[in-house]
C-alpha cells in the first residue's frame, strides 16, 4: 500500500535550481535512503515531504492527504510526519522522563518498550544538559516515535556523531523499522551507510535523480562513475586489459570493477601485472598492481606476493561492470 506520493516537485531559489521535477512513491513499511553529493538537494527534499519548505511546483501526498507547506499551514509540519535533524534540539534544563511524557501518545508499556529500543531507559532521570551528543540524538527519536508517526524522516542522523555512537544509532533506527514497521526516509552524507539498512536507494546529483534501486543495484551496477564513487572504492579499466579481463566488455565504456572483485592468482593464470604497492588496512590488504595499460587496486585478506613481482589478476564471476560512457 503507498504512503507516500511526490509528484512534480521542483524548487528554485534566488534563481537556482535546488531540486528539478521529481516525482516517486514509497509503500507502506518500505526503508527509502536518499544519496549523493553535498548540494544535490537531498535534505531539501525531506524537508518539502516534512511540510518544512514550500516547494516551487508540485505537491506531497502522505497516505492520499497533501502535505501543506509552510505558505499555507500556520504551524509547519504534517500529522503522521516525524522528522529528525542533525541535531536534536531537545528543551534544556528538563529531565528526560519530562520531555517524553509532553510528547507521548503510547500507553505506558509500550512507551517503556520504547525507551528500551532506543537505549535510552537509564538515562530518564537526566537533565537534557547533561547529556552526550549520541544520547541527545537517541532522547530526540525517542520523542518523536512516542508519538506514534506513521512517517519518520531522518535528516543526517548519524552525522555529528563519533564512531561508537554512530553505530548505536544505526542499529536502532534499523530496529525501529524493523520492530515497530514505521516507513522511513534517511539522507546520510556517507551513502555506504545506506547501504546495509535500505530497501531501496535513491541517487540524487544536482536535484536530479540519477538512479534508483535495490542496495545490490546501486552498488554493483552504478549508472556512471557519480554513483560509483559514492558507494566506495572502484577501478576504471580501459584498453586491452578490460577485454581480457571481461571477453563480454565490447563497447566503447570503460570496466568498472570494486577492489574486492579482483583476486590474485598466479602470473600464468590471469592478467599479468606486477606489485607496486602493499597497504595493511586492518581487515584486508589492498594491492596495488601494474597492468600493461592501467593500475589497479585489489583487495584480499592475505598476499602471498612481495612488491615488485609478478602476479596475474582475475575478476570473480559477475565482477565487472562496463558503464554506457
Amino acid at each position: 500500500m503507498e504512503l507516500v506520493r511526490v509528484a512534480g516537485i521542483s524548487l528554485e531559489e534566488r534563481g537556482a535550481t535546488v531540486l528539478s521535477t521529481l516525482s516517486f512513491s514509497l509503500p507502506m513499511g518500505q526503508k527509502l535512503a536518499l544519496t549523493g553529493e553535498s548540494g544535490a538537494g537531498k535534505s531539501t527534499l525531506l524537508q518539502i515531504i516534512a511540510g518544512l519548505v514550500e516547494p516551487s511546483t508540485g505537491e506531497v501526498r502522505i497516505a492520499g492527504s497533501k502535505v501543506r507547506g509552510p505558505a499555507v499551514a500556520l504551524v509547519p509540519g504534517h500529522p503522521g510526519v516525524a522528522y529528525l535533524s542533525q541535531k536534536s534540539d531537545l528543551p534544556k534544563f528538563l529531565r528526560v522522563e519530562q520531555v517524553l511524557q509532553y510528547a507521548s501518545k503510547r500507553p505506558g508499556a509500550e512507551t517503556q518498550a520504547l525507551f528500551k529500543l532506543c537505549r535510552i531507559d537509564q538515562l530518564l532521570g537526566r537533565r537534557t544538559d547533561q547529556l552526550s551528543g549520541g544520547e541527545q540524538q537517541r532522547v530526540a527519536l525517542a520523542r518523536l516515535l512516542v508519538g506514534e508517526p506513521r512517517l519518520l524522516l531522518l535528516d543526517e542522523p548519524f552525522s555529528n556523531l563519533d564512531r561508537g555512537h554512530k553505530q548505536e544509532m544505526q542499529r536502532i533506527v534499523e530496529a525501529v523499522g524493523q520492530q515497530l514497521g514505521i516507513t522511513c526516509l534517511l539522507v546520510s552524507h556517507d551513502a555506504a551507510d545506506t547501504l546495509s539498512w535500505a530497501d531501496k536507494i535513491m541517487v540524487l546529483r544536482r536535484g536530479q535523480v540519477v538512479q534508483e534501486g535495490s542496495p545490490e543495484q546501486v552498488y554493483q551496477r552504478p549508472v556512471d562513475e557519480y554513483t560509483a564513487g559514492l558507494f566506495g572504492d572502484y577501478n576504471l579499466i580501459n584498453g586491452a586489459d578490460k577485454l581480457l579481463l571481461a571477453p563480454h566488455a565490447r563497447g566503447a565504456g570503460p570496466l568498472l570493477v570494486r577492489p574486492e572483485q579482483f583476486r590474485l592468482v598466479p602470473a600464468a593464470g590471469g592478467v599479468t601485472g606486477q606489485v607496486r604497492a602493499i597497504r595493511f588496512f586492518g581487515s584486508f590488504y589492498e594491492v596495488e598492481v601494474q597492468l600493461p595499460d592501467n593500475v589497479v587496486r585489489v583487495w584480499v585478506g592475505s598476499v602471498a606476493a612481495s612488491v615488485g613481482e609478478a602476479v596475474g589478476i582475475s575478476v570473480v564471476a559477475d565482477g565487472g561492470w562496463q558503464l554506457s560512457c
